[in-house]
């Protein structure tokens, strides 16, 4: 299946979504990239092929057989040569690539158990501009663009309570966040964008000032 969304945000930043209609043995994926045969389960396999063929399909020339894995699991090129993160939801995969900066994506799909779960992820303040006629697709958003910080930062060890924290915004199917980062290691305020769609909402951030540009 052809990509259903495509997002160029500037000369050197691009976003993709695929929906995987394939299946692993007509061999779609593996005429054009390879993933770990460390990688067995048929659906993560099918995820991590379309996932890198989507790198390929919004930069043909990035080194997809270059790409490794940090301990947090966050993959990357070693060279930097591009900055990008993936995300997979069901049949979904979302990818973000930048030539200039680090960058995070999620993509994620409403469910209740988000709702069972989101005093564990937002503070107090957070919590209390939530609409409430639109609770569970507001919390959604906010949960999709904290997994989206998670996955610029890279480095894991993060309490999304703790250290990140999103300044208040309405809810609408498509916006505009902003979330403080904090960590001894770093301090960052974070710009994101997001769409809901659906059941399905994607988060992305690709622009960042350090705490000392605040």
């Amino acid at each position: 299946m052809p990509l259903i969304r495509t997002i160029q945000m500037d000369q050197s930043t691009r976003l993709g979504v695929w929906k995987i209609g394939e299946q692993e043995e007509e061999a779609f994926f593996r005429d054009r990239v390879s993933i770990s045969p460390l990688v067995h389960h048929p659906h993560k396999r099918l995820q991590h092929f379309a996932g890198r063929y989507l790198l390929k399909e919004l930069y043909p020339d990035f080194p997809v057989e270059e790409i490794r894995i940090m301990d947090s699991r966050k993959p990357y090129l070693p060279s930097n040569s591009f900055y990008f993160s993936i995300s997979h939801c069901r049949d979904h995969i979302a990818v973000i690539v930048s030539k200039k900066t680090a960058v995070g994506i999620d993509i994620e799909a409403m469910q209740p158990k988000i709702a069972k779960v989101a005093h564990k992820f937002l503070g107090p303040a957070e919590q209390a501009f939530i609409d409430a006629e639109h609770s569970l697709p507001h919390q959604t958003v906010c949960w999709s663009a904290k997994e989206a910080v998670y996955k610029w930062y890279g480095l894991g060890k993060v309490d999304f309570r703790e250290n990140m924290q999103l300044e208040p915004f309405d809810f609408r199917t498509a916006g505009f966040i902003t979330c403080n980062f904090n960590k001894s290691d770093k301090l960052a305020k974070l710009y994101l964008q997001y769409v809901v769609d659906g059941e399905l909402c994607l988060a992305w951030t690709a622009r960042e000032e350090e705490a000392g540009s605040l």
